[in-house]
């Protein structure tokens, strides 16, 4: 039997071949082949634990270790982190009803039939879950696909709504977590339902995410747009078999720095005809641009003439038009490569990626002539596979955040479930819809660091209680009820004799900015004082700015404290960034 160490050294080999092959997206075949190698090599090596020769004493059966983590794919956020989020999630929002938008909200798992059919290739994503009751049930895997079951449960086939949407999904995907890609994550959805004049609730719904990302400071961002016919009608005019799917072709087929890559036998009997289709259409969807894009398809007239990449033109013309009207024009990329992989897209696609969104090596550009920087960040020592746990299996610094936001027009959706759950020669009514998804971690990803190096705070106190002398507990405690019912954030110590000292270490630590301190003195004149505390970065290190010398505070009439604070620059401040 092969040595612990020997075993060892393979896994770590066949781990990095692992991580490779997936992600040059090699041949499903050799990476399934890859992993099962490695599954045997996993076992090789419990085999060979098992075998030292080691034995419990006296017999005694060895307790198991609990292994302390969380669950491949997802993560804890703790209280800065999530105060960090919240502020991002409450933008969100804040934008979502300022568009006029209406909250809804739908379990977090669905029928099993529901989902089913909805996803194409990427159904092998969703989460399964055990028979409840008969009922084969699985986790929701966005949030585009319960908004179409409600419409069409609740019979809303006729109306016009702006409806929005917050929670998590789940996608059985491989994740990486510093990157904001997860097995479980929150998504912002808002979607704008019923029939509209033709491409103005797409114009509302690509100027609403660059509101949200322009207002998120997610750094500079480009929307890269694209129209499904345009692309049917690509693939009509190059010679593609109607039967082929021209999403899952151009996701098959693209290599984003080199155009097309030919595989054959796929579209003809005829390989040498399969790498002549290929290459035309390599020659489209290598374009990119702003409206000019549009003059140069508009002259081409083999796409003219072909009625579906005629339409998506002729959308494509009004769209701009309402852009320019939106302000967000400069904010576009005309991309003919874009290809969103779900089946249900109908019309306008689009998603939001930032500079910081690329992998090392990958440039997103916004258009042809002004690409952005890729990312820099140096390929980390791939680390040996832990044997006490699951281990990382893909190189994170080599992956990007992908986008941030995605969407696009989903015509026939409603219409899917209405005629699924429909009687016999029932006319099916469907509802067209279009939508946007913002990825909320992958946002936090990007943000945090830029949150971190401003010394965000991550906590809403606005003051700090302190009691000089014995305590004064039920004092402290009746000043902080009188500031809380005023919608003043406030606390205290819950101990009921704390120094002075201690008090302003626990209000610093939370960087509360008024400590109000009093003592018997101070109760007896009916006065407060109130002390102002700020903090600055100083290099790379959020520090406290210290008082001048002398100042001890200002005196403050206790019953005119919470007018006293609501006046303040500082508590102003506070109330217009948050």
């Amino acid at each position: 039997m092969a040595s612990i160490e020997s075993v060892s050294e393979q896994i770590a080999n066949q781990t990095a071949l692992f991580n490779q092959l997936r992600l040059q997206n090699a041949e499903p075949s050799l990476i399934d082949e890859a992993k099962k190698k490695l599954g045997e090599l996993k076992k090789s090596l419990a085999l060979s634990k098992g075998s030292d020769g080691s034995t419990p004493k006296d017999g005694a059966k060895k307790r198991e270790r609990l292994l302390l983590k969380t669950a491949k794919g997802t993560r804890d956020y703790g209280p800065a982190e999530m105060f960090c989020r919240e502020s991002i999630e409450r933008t969100v929002k804040e934008c979502f009803t300022t568009y006029g938008g209406s909250c809804l909200d739908t379990p977090v798992f669905e029928r099993k039939d529901i989902l089913a059919g909805k996803y194409g290739e990427d159904a092998k994503l969703i989460f399964d879950l055990m028979d409840q009751g008969g009922e084969q049930l699985a986790l929701r895997y966005d949030h585009t696909v319960p908004l179409a079951r409600y419409l069409a449960m609740t019979g809303a086939t006729n109306l016009q709504s702006k409806i929005w949407q917050v929670g998590k999904v789940y996608r059985r995907d491989n994740p990486v977590v510093s990157k904001g890609r997860m097995r479980e994550f929150s998504q912002a959805d808002f979607d704008i339902c019923g029939t509209w004049d033709p491409m103005i609730p797409d114009g509302e719904i690509i100027s609403l995410v660059c509101t949200i990302l322009s207002k998120l400071d997610v750094g500079e961002f480009t929307i890269k747009i694209n129209h499904r016919k345009i692309l049917d009608g690509i693939f009509e005019v190059c010679g593609v078999p109607q039967d082929k799917n021209p999403t899952d072709i151009v996701r098959r087929r693209q290599i984003r720095q080199g155009g097309f890559l030919c595989t054959t036998p796929f579209w003809f009997s005829n390989p040498s005809s399969s790498c002549h289709a290929a290459d035309k259409i390599g020659e489209y969807v290598k374009h990119k641009g702003g409206p000019s894009l549009l003059e140069q398809l508009t002259a081409d007239e083999a796409l003219m003439a072909n009625a579906n990449a005629k339409q998506g033109i002729s959308d494509m013309g009004l769209l701009f038009t309402y852009l320019r009207v939106y302000g967000v024009i400069d904010k576009i990329s005309f991309d003919l490569s874009l290809a969103r992989g779900l089946d249900y897209y109908t019309g306008i696609i689009y998603e939001a990626v930032v500079e910081a969104s690329a992998p090392p090596g990958f440039k997103a550009s916004a258009t042809a002539a002004a690409p952005t920087p890729a990312s820099d960040a140096p390929k980390k020592t791939p680390k040996k596979p832990k044997v006490d746990g699951e281990e990382e299996e893909i190189d994170e610094s080599q992956v990007g955040v992908g986008s941030i936001a995605a969407g696009g027009r989903y015509d026939n959706l409603v219409g899917m479930f209405t005629a699924a759950a429909a009687a016999d020669g029932k006319k099916v009514v469907g509802l067209p819809c279009i939508g946007i998804s913002i990825g909320l971690d992958r946002i936090f990803a990007l943000v945090w660091p830029k949150w971190v190096a401003k010394g965000g705070r991550c906590k809403e106190t606005m003051v700090y209680v302190m009691a000089a002398g014995d305590g004064l507990l039920e004092e402290r405690i009746g000043l902080v009820r009188e500031l809380r019912d005023a919608g003043i954030k406030a606390s205290c110590s819950l101990r009921c004799f704390y120094s002075l000292n201690a008090q302003f270490a626990a209000a610093e630590q939370d960087e509360v900015p008024f400590a109000v301190i009093f003592g018997a003195d101070e109760l007896k004149s009916g006065n407060v004082n109130v002390k102002e505390q700020k903090w600055e970065i100083v290099g790379d290190k959020k520090v406290k700015i210290q008082a001048e010398e002398g100042n001890t505070g200002t005196v403050v009439r206790r019953d005119g404290l919470v007018e006293w604070i609501k006046n303040s620059s500082t508590y102003r401040e506070w109330l217009m960034e948050n």
